[in-house]
C-alpha cells in the first residue's frame, strides 16, 4: 500500500525512509514524463501553427461567408422576388375572377406582361428562395386551368409545402390533372396523398369526396364508401356533405 508524505513526515525507520525515496523517485518521474509531452506538444504546434491557423482562418471565413452571403446576397434576393411575385399574381386572381379572359389573365400571369416577370420567369431567376417555390405552385395551377395537364404535374411536383391548406391543394392539384388525362389510378393516389396531408374543413373534404368518385370510378366500392362515409361524419356541413348519401348508397350496391 502507497504511503503518503505528510508535511513535517519523517521516516522511522529505514523501510519507512526507503518508501518514502522511492515514492519521491516516482513522483519526479512523473512530472519528468509530463514536462516532456508537454514540451513535445508545444513542439508540435510551433512546427505546424502555419496549419492550424489556415484550419482556424478558413472554418472562421466559412462562417463569415455564411453569414454575409445570408445577410447580403439571400435576403435582399428573397425580398426582390417576394415583390416580383405579386404582379403575376394579380393576374391569375384576375383570371379567376373572369368569365371572359382566363386565357390571357393566366398566360399574362406565367409569363408576365408589361415589364413584368411571371411565374416562369420567377421560378428561373430565383431559384432556390420562398418566392420561386410558391412561384411553382402558381404555376403548376396555372397550367392547369389551361388545361396544359403534364406542365401542371411537374411544377406541382417542384412545390414543397408543409402549410395544412398550400400543400393538400398541390397534391391534389396533381390528382385533378392525372384524372383529366384518364390515369384515375394515379388520380387517386394523389387524392389520398393530399387527404393524408392535413385534417382540414376546407381541403379535406373536397380530396374525400374526389377519392371517393375516382375509388368508384375503378370498382373499388368499399374505399369509396370509407370515403363518403367520413364525409357524412364528419364533414357533414361542408358542400360535399350536400347529397353525400346518394354516393354512400351507390357505393354500397
Amino acid at each position: 500500500m502507497a504511503t503518503y508524505k505528510r508535511r513535517g513526515f519523517k521516516p522511522k525507520n529505514k523501510a519507512e525512509e526507503a518508501q518514502v525515496e522511492e515514492q519521491d523517485s516516482t513522483t519526479a518521474e512523473v512530472f519528468n514524463t509530463l514536462d516532456e509531452s508537454a514540451s513535445k506538444t508545444e513542439a508540435w504546434v510551433q512546427q505546424n501553427q502555419n496549419y492550424i491557423l489556415g484550419v482556424i482562418g478558413a472554418i472562421a471565413l466559412g462562417v463569415l461567408a455564411y453569414l454575409g452571403y445570408h445577410q447580403f446576397i439571400q435576403k435582399p434576393k428573397e425580398a426582390t422576388a417576394a415583390n416580383e411575385l405579386f404582379y403575376p399574381q394579380q393576374y391569375f386572381d384576375q383570371a379567376l375572377a373572369s368569365e371572359t379572359e382566363k386565357d390571357s389573365l393566366f398566360t399574362k400571369a406565367l409569363n408576365g406582361a408589361e415589364g413584368k416577370y411571371g411565374f416562369l420567369d420567377i421560378i428561373e431567376e430565383y431559384s432556390g428562395t420562398k418566392a420561386a417555390n410558391l412561384a411553382e405552385y402558381s404555376a403548376g395551377m396555372t397550367y392547369l386551368n389551361l388545361q396544359q395537364y403534364q406542365e401542371a404535374i411537374a411544377h406541382l411536383e417542384n412545390f414543397s409545402s408543409d402549410d395544412a391548406v398550400l400543400g393538400a391543394m398541390a397534391k391534389g392539384g396533381i390528382g385533378d390533372a392525372f384524372s383529366q388525362l384518364n390515369q384515375t389510378e394515379d388520380a387517386l393516389d394523389f387524392y389520398e396523398k393530399a387527404i393524408a396531408h392535413s385534417d382540414n374543413e376546407f381541403t379535406t373534404p373536397r380530396f374525400l369526396y374526389k377519392a371517393g368518385v375516382a375509388a368508384l370510378e375503378l370498382d373499388q366500392k368499399s374505399k369509396a364508401l370509407g370515403y363518403f362515409e367520413r364525409i357524412k361524419e364528419d364533414y357533414p356541413k361542408s358542400s360535399e356533405g350536400v347529397g353525400i348519401d346518394a354516393l354512400i348508397g351507390l357505393a354500397k350496391n
